[in-house]
C-alpha cells in the first residue's frame, strides 16, 4: 500500500525520505566534523514523517480537506521512534533530542495524549502494510515522559542540551526544506580561493596588508578597522576562503552593489551556483538580472534555503534568531558552520547593535565564526562584547595610510544653499542632511536660486523613482565621470555607494557617520589643495536637524565639542583618534544610546524560549516604524496597470494543476507584486498615522499597502499635507 507524504506533485513516504537521506550525505560529506550526533540526526530524517501514515491525513491529501481530530504527524511520528532498542545505543537526553526535533520539526499540532494514543492504535494496522527498506517498525508506543513530556528543551534549564537540540532540530528542517523543493541543503565552496587568485591575476595586484592579515586569521574571530579604499570586500572574502560564508551589510542598495561586484568581477562564472543575495526584494533583484537561461524559482529557492556557498545579506534575515522565536532553530544551525563577515557596524541603530551582539555570542558558541570590518570601531562595543563574553582577536594595527584625502572647515551655524551656491563651479558637490524633510528644503533653495543639474535622493521615494536616482547619483559619483552637478542627500548614501565627488557640504550628526559620509568625498584621491573639499555645519546656536531624534543629543554634543579642534586637513589616524576620544565607554555610558543598548541586550535575553512567533519578531527585529504606501496620485495615475496586477494576485491554483503549472503561478504572481511594489513607498508611522488613506490594497496574507493622501513628485518625493508632520524624525 501507498502512503503519500505529499499529493502534488505524489511522493511517498519513503520518496521523500530517501530524498532527506540523500541530503543527509551531502551535508555530512561536506561537513563530516561538525560537532553533532549523525546518527540522531540521521534517525530524525528516517522518522520525522512516518505519522503521515495516519489515515486522517492520507485522506486530506486525497479530499484537501482536514480532519477535525486529525492529530498533527509531526507529533504522531514519535510514537514509531523504538526507545527500547535505542536506550541500548544512545544515552537519555540524546533519545529527549531526537523525540523533540522530530515533534517540533513543524510548528503546529498539540499533544493530547488522548488523540495521540487513539491514533496510535488505530496506525497499528497501517504499519503491517508499510514497507521501507530502511527501517523496521515493529510497534507503536507512547514515549516514556522520561523521554518526552511535551515540554520543550530550553536554553536556561541546560544550556548544552539546548544547543545540542537546536543542531539537530535545525539541520533536520534544513535537510527537510532542501528535500521538499528538489535543491541540495547546501552547495560546497570550493571555488572562491581560486576566483581570487584569478581576480588578482587579472588586475595584476598582491595582497595588501589588510588582505594578508585577514588571510591568516581564517579561524579567527576578528576585529579590524580598515579605512575606505583599502579592499574590505576582496579583504572579508579572503578571510571566508573555501567556506560557507554571509557577508553582511545594512542597507540593501549596498548589498546589491556588493553582489554585483562579486558577481560580475570575482565569481564571473556559474554564479547561481555559487553568490546569492538575501534580502527583502531578492526575487526582485533576481528578476532584474534579465537572463532567459536563469532559473530564477530554483535560485531564489536555494538562496532562501541557506543553500548558496557565498551569500550577501541585511542583518535582519539572519540574526532574528537571537529571539529564539518558535522555529528559529535553522537559521542558528547553518550559522554554526559559517563565516560571517560584518561590514558597516557604525550604521546600526541602537537595538540592532544589541541584536548583533547577541547574535555572535550565539554564533561564536556553537563553532560559527565572524570577522568585523569597518572603517571606524566605537571602542564601547567592544567593552561590551567583552561583558557578553565573545571571543575576538582585535588587529594589532588599523590599516590606515598617511594619504590625506580630507581639509574639514568646521562651519558655525546651519547649512545653507548660498554657502554651496558660492562653491559650485562646474564641480561635483555632494550634500548630507540628517533628515529627508531638511533635504527637500535645501533641494527646493537651489532651485529657485536657479541653480542647474541639482538632484535629490532620500528614502522616500517610489522604488521606481529610487532605482534612476541611485542609478545617475552613482554615474556622477564615479570618478571618470566628467559630467557636474549637485546632489542632495540623506545619511543613505553614507554606506558602501562607491562615489567620489569634489566637494562635501554636510549637517554634522555625530563624528562616525560624518567620517562615513566624507568617504564619498574624495575616496580614492589624495587632497593637495591648500584649501577645503568637507563642510560640516554644526548649527551654531541651533540644533541641526534630526537631534535629539535620529540622532543621539549627548553623542551629537561631544562630537561637536572635538571638532573644534580640527581646521584644515586631516589624516585617517586623527580620525581614529577623534572617534576613540567620543565613542570610549567612560564617554558614552551615560548616553541614552548606551543605555537603550544595554536594555535591549537585557529584554532579549530575559525573553522565554519559544514565547514569540516568526511573525512578531520580525516586526520587532526590524523595529517597524513606518508603514508602505502607495501616494494617491501615484495611484491614480497608474490604476489601470496596478489593477491589472491585482487581479494576477487573485489567481489560485487548481487542484489538478500539475508541478510546473504552479510554478509558473507563482512566479506570474510574484512579477505581478513586484510591478505593484514599485509604485510604493515607505513612510514613518507618526506621518501615517497623521494622514489619511482612501483604500487600501491586499498583496498577500502579511502585506497591504495604503493609498495614502500625500503631495508626490518625482523631483521631491512623498511631502506631508497634516502640519502635525513639521518635526520631521527618524527618516531618511
Amino acid at each position: 500500500m501507498l502512503y503519500l507524504a505529499k499529493s502534488n506533485p505524489r511522493e511517498t513516504i519513503q520518496e521523500h525520505t530517501d530524498k532527506l537521506l540523500e541530503n543527509y550525505n551531502i551535508l555530512k560529506d561536506i561537513y563530516p566534523n561538525l560537532e553533532i550526533n549523525w546518527d540522531i540526526l540521521k534517525l530524525a530524517c528516517i522518522y520525522h514523517d512516518l505519522g503521515k501514515m495516519n489515515s486522517k491525513f492520507q485522506k486530506k491529501l486525497k479530499t484537501g480537506k482536514r480532519d477535525k481530530d486529525e492529530v498533527a504527524h509531526n507529533i504522531l511520528s514519535i510514537g514509531f521512534v523504538d526507545t527500547k532498542r535505542l536506550k541500548d545505543i544512545f544515552q537519555i537526553d540524546e533519545i529527549r533530542v531526537l523525540l523533540q526535533a522530530i515533534a517540533y520539526h513543524h510548528e503546529r499540532g498539540e499533544y493530547d495524549l488522548e488523540k495521540f494514543e487513539e491514533e496510535l492504535d488505530l496506525m497499528k494496522e497501517e504499519i503491517k502494510n508499510f514497507v521501507y527498506d530502511k527501517i523496521q517498525i515493529e510497534s507503536l508506543k507512547k514515549p516514556s515522559i522520561k523521554y518526552f513530556n511535551n515540554s520543550r528543551i530550553r536554553e536556561k534549564e541546560n544550556e548544552e542540551l539546548f544547543y545540542k537540540y537546536i543542531m539537530i532540530k535545525g539541520l533536520l528542517n534544513r535537510i527537510d526544506y532542501a528535500a521538499s523543493s528538489d535543491i541540495k541543503v547546501e552547495i560546497e565552496n570550493v571555488f572562491l580561493n581560486k576566483s581570487l587568485d584569478s581576480w588578482r591575476e587579472k588586475k595584476q595586484v598582491k595582497w595588501n596588508e589588510l588582505q594578508v592579515f585577514m588571510g591568516k586569521n581564517q579561524n579567527e574571530n576578528v576585529i579590524v578597522v580598515a579605512q575606505t579604499g583599502m579592499g574590505k570586500t576582496e579583504a572579508g572574502l579572503r578571510w571566508i576562503g573555501n567556506n560557507k560564508g554571509f557577508f553582511t551589510l545594512p542597507l540593501k542598495t549596498a548589498i546589491n552593489k556588493i553582489y554585483e561586484r562579486i558577481k560580475d568581477e570575482i565569481i564571473e562564472e556559474s554564479y547561481s551556483e555559487k553568490i546569492g543575495v538575501l534580502h527583502s526584494d531578492t526575487y526582485s533583484e533576481y528578476v532584474n538580472l534579465n537572463e532567459d537561461d536563469l532559473d530564477i524559482e530554483n535560485y531564489y529557492t536555494k538562496t532562501k534555503q541557506l543553500s548558496m556557498p557565498l551569500t550577501i545579506s541585511t542583518l535582519d534575515q539572519l540574526f532574528n534568531f537571537v529571539f529564539r522565536y518558535r522555529g528559529f532553530e535553522p537559521i542558528l544551525a547553518t550559522l554554526s558552520y559559517s563565516k560571517i563577515v560584518i561590514d558597516e557596524i557604525q550604521m546600526y541603530s541602537y537595538d540592532l547593535i544589541a541584536y548583533l551582539v547577541l547574535g555572535l555570542y550565539y554564533i561564536s558558541r556553537l563553532g560559527g565564526k565572524f570577522a568585523i570590518l569597518t572603517a571606524t570601531l566605537p571602542e564601547f562595543l567592544l567593552d561590551i562584547m567583552k561583558e557578553e563574553k565573545i571571543s575576538f582577536k582585535r588587529a594589532e594595527r588599523d590599516f590606515i595610510n598617511e594619504k590625506v584625502r580630507h581639509s574639514i572647515k568646521i562651519e558655525e551655524k546651519e547649512i545653507n544653499a548660498e554657502d554651496i551656491i558660492e562653491k559650485y563651479n562646474k564641480n561635483k558637490i555632494l550634500v548630507i542632511c540628517n533628515t529627508v524633510k531638511k533635504a527637500q528644503e535645501m533641494y527646493q533653495k537651489l532651485i529657485d536660486n536657479n541653480i542647474e543639474k541639482v538632484e535629490l535622493l532620500h528614502s522616500r521615494f517610489i522604488k521606481k523613482d529610487r532605482k534612476v536616482k541611485e542609478k545617475r547619483i552613482t554615474e556622477l559619483g564615479k570618478i571618470e565621470s566628467k559630467d557636474y552637478g549637485i546632489w542632495v542627500s540623506t545619511q543613505i548614501v553614507e554606506a558602501s555607494l562607491d562615489i567620489d565627488y569634489d566637494l562635501l557640504f554636510t549637517e554634522l550628526s555625530d563624528l562616525n557617520s560624518l567620517f562615513q559620509r566624507m568617504g564619498r568625498c574624495y575616496r580614492k584621491r589624495e587632497f593637495k589643495e591648500e584649501t577645503y573639499n568637507c563642510f560640516v555645519f554644526n548649527g551654531g546656536e541651533k540644533k541641526c536637524s534630526g537631534v535629539g531624534q535620529v540622532i543621539d543629543r549627548d553623542i551629537f554634543q561631544f562630537s561637536k565639542d572635538i571638532l573644534k579642534e580640527v581646521d584644515g586637513k586631516i589624516d585617517e589616524k586623527k580620525k581614529l583618534e577623534l572617534i576613540n576620544r567620543v565613542y570610549s565607554t567612560e564617554k558614552i555610558k551615560d548616553t541614552k544610546y548606551y543605555e537603550l543598548i544595554k536594555k535591549n541586550i537585557s529584554y532579549v535575553k530575559k525573553i522565554d524560549d519559544y514565547e514569540k512567533s516568526k511573525t512578531e519578531v520580525r516586526n520587532m527585529f526590524r523595529n517597524i516604524e513606518s508603514v508602505t504606501i502607495i501616494p494617491k496620485k501615484i495611484y491614480r495615475e497608474n490604476k489601470i496597470e496596478i489593477d491589472e496586477n491585482l487581479e494576477i494576485l487573485e489567481k489560485v491554483n487548481q487542484k489538478d494543476n500539475s508541478a510546473e503549472e504552479r510554478k509558473a503561478l507563482r512566479r506570474e504572481k510574484e512579477l505581478a507584486k513586484i510591478e505593484i511594489l514599485k509604485f510604493s513607498v515607505s513612510i514613518p508611522y507618526y506621518a501615517f498615522k497623521n494622514g489619511t488613506y482612501d483604500e487600501m490594497i491586499k498583496i498577500n496574507k502579511y502585506e497591504i499597502l495604503y493609498i495614502f493622501d500625500c503631495e508626490y513628485s518625482k523631483d521631491v518625493g512623498v511631502s506631508f499635507k497634516n502640519k502635525k508632520n513639521k518635526i520631521d524624525p527618524f527618516d531618511c
